[in-house]
């Protein structure tokens, strides 16, 4: 100390302190950016050209966080095609995700009795706690979608082929990683489409023969989801899958930047790779060109994320607390996973056949030729050979061409995959596939309507009617309301009026209106009762008559209550 003591005091001497102050910060900022003075940064922001010897190359070989960075790129691949930059945002997104977490991380505690009311907190009372919090579960949904069509463009341009197998297979796991970071940051909330969603999710884990119960009780801390449970997934969120991307994302851009990334296909001859032999001419450096053209898309990405809450975003769903004694009608899990509920209701996809042979054929199969259920194959057997099937893409795939016109065979299988993920999702959502009726669970007319506007969690439209339209009084469902001053009511009540018709026009007997031919006592009536219970504080009271097909009357009623600081209305 005293020797840097003295040299500081002899720098003073000889330069003065405005000169000594400049290069002791320049010197700070030299060693931070690993070898680029204030003068070389300017230089890549401006896009200047480098100095002699090029000291824009020290930060990939003496920094942290640019060594995993290629000094250079092959000019085809730094046009929007063939990479889209899909990579880089994935990567991004994760760092993105990584920041807003730490944010609220500090406001959070995994503990049921607080959890809930720390969600509270966050959307009410810390600063910007609602716009992060929005931030954050946008950024997970767009960090699952950017990650999917980074994999589903390798797979078009070929990009896993020789020598890129294992960057492929990392990739993979990326993509596993990121969904299961997003689906155990689920149950933190510690609502009811939280809590719910998980308990669905957790409970496919007990199928699995023999280890089964073991791995769900590993999961959950106990028999039912609780502390443990709560416990778990949050180290899981924030700690260990994190943990795990990290180590495969730098492990993933070290192979890009060993193997290069790969050029467009038609530009390199068939069997060959020749994206690290890059002409002089044809090189582009990563300072400048890379990084700033890098920075516009992540100015242009965190636009759309921050814009998101405030315009096609209505922000992340807070429902009422969890509540192990009450299930909500058709939970679900998260979007992601829609074709992972309609896998284990693959037993059912032929729904216009004899449905008792059918179903008699497939049980006996499984129980007695497999030794397992239905429900076992499709939920626990099947995903995991898909992942394995994903894995080895690389090395089952014959053809040593890239071109897209000679891998009609690859690309058809990977059109055909994509279209059973999307039918199979489709048939994971309660209504199911709209043309075969795959996957359909609703229930019967009455209650699919008022679960349609008033869903037992999640938002609605009649959530999303302005607090001063809720006009006092009852109103009747019909094809042309005429309520004053009330056009998103009105509007909600054509709506129900139409859903009502299309009930009764249905040919399930089990979900339609049962009406007479020729009677129009038959025909279902409802009604909307909007009751002010306090200053801020409105009831909306959906109810239905009709008649079953024993011709017996019934009446089904439902409730949403609105506060008008409740932050659904638009």
């Amino acid at each position: 100390m005293a020797i840097i003591g003295q040299k500081l005091v002899q720098q003073l001497k000889t330069t003065g302190l405005k000169a000594t102050l400049a290069q002791r910060l320049d010197d700070g900022f030299t060693r931070f950016t690993s070898g680029l003075s204030w003068n070389d940064v300017r230089g890549v922001l401006r896009g200047d050209p480098p100095a002699k010897p090029n000291p824009r190359v020290k930060p990939h070989t003496e920094g942290f966080w640019f060594h995993i960075r290629p000094t250079f790129y092959h000019e085809a691949v730094t046009t929007l095609y063939p990479t889209f930059r899909l990579g880089f945002l994935s990567a991004w997104f994760f760092v993105f995700e990584t920041i807003t977490g730490i944010y609220l991380m500090i406001f959070y505690t995994p503990g049921p009795s607080v959890a809930y009311a720390n969600m509270i907190d966050i959307m009410t009372n810390v600063p910007f706690g609602k716009f992060m919090r929005d931030l954050h579960r946008l950024g997970a949904e767009g960090m699952v979608i950017i990650t999917t069509l980074h994999m589903w463009r390798t797979f078009i341009t070929a990009s896993y082929k020789k020598p890129r197998q294992f960057t492929w297979f990392t990739g993979v796991i990326l993509l596993i990683i990121t969904m299961f970071l997003s689906f155990s940051g689920y149950l933190l909330p510690w609502d009811q489409l939280a809590f719910w969603a998980v308990t669905i999710g957790t409970s496919m884990a007990d199928a699995a023969p023999v280890v089964g119960p073991t791995v769900n009780v590993l999961l959950r801390g106990a028999p039912e989801i609780g502390a443990g449970g709560l416990l778990r997934f949050y180290l899981m969120h924030v700690l260990l899958f994190p943990l795990i991307g990290l180590i495969f994302i730098f492990v993933h851009y070290y192979k890009v930047v060993r193997w290069g990334i790969s050029l467009p296909p038609e530009m390199e001859n068939i069997g060959e790779d020749t994206a690290r032999k890059v002409d002089l001419t044809k090189r582009v450096n990563f300072m400048p060109d890379i990084l700033t053209n890098e920075l516009v898309y992540v100015a242009v990405m965190f636009a759309l994320l921050a814009i998101g809450p405030f315009t096609y975003y209505a922000g992340a769903p807070l429902e009422n607390h969890s509540d192990p004694l009450v299930t909500p009608l058709h939970t679900v899990a998260p979007w992601y996973f829609y074709w992972l509920q309609g896998l284990i209701k693959i037993p059912h996809i032929f729904p216009f056949l004899p449905e008792g042979s059918l179903m008699a054929g497939i049980d006996g199969f499984f129980s007695n030729v497999l030794g397992i259920t239905p429900k076992t194959f499709w939920g626990i057997v099947v995903p995991p050979l898909i992942i394995v099937l994903l894995l080895v893409v690389p090395y089952i795939d014959p053809n040593p061409s890239r071109r897209y016109g000679q891998r009609k065979i690859a690309l058809g299988l990977g059109v055909f995959f994509q279209l059973i993920i999307l039918y199979l999702s489709l048939g994971g959502i309660p209504t199911g596939v709209p043309l075969t009726g795959f996957g359909n669970v609703a229930g019967d007319a009455a209650t699919e309507v008022a679960q349609e506007f008033i869903p037992d969690e999640g938002e609605s439209l009649v959530k999303e009617i302005p607090y001063d339209q809720l006009i006092i009084g009852t109103h009747d469902i019909s094809e042309a309301p005429a309520v004053a001053d009330a056009p998103a009511l009105n509007k909600v009540l054509k709506e129900m009026h139409e859903l009502i018709v299309k009930k009764m026009q249905e040919t399930n007997a089990v979900r339609k209106f049962y009406v007479k031919d020729g009677d129009s006592s038959t025909n279902p009536t409802g009604t909307v009762t909007i009751s002010q219970l306090q200053d801020n504080l409105k009831s909306f009271i959906i109810t239905i008559k009709y008649t079953d097909k024993d011709g017996a009357a019934k009446q089904l009623s439902k409730t949403a209550w609105i506060h008008k600081e409740g932050g659904w209305s638009h």
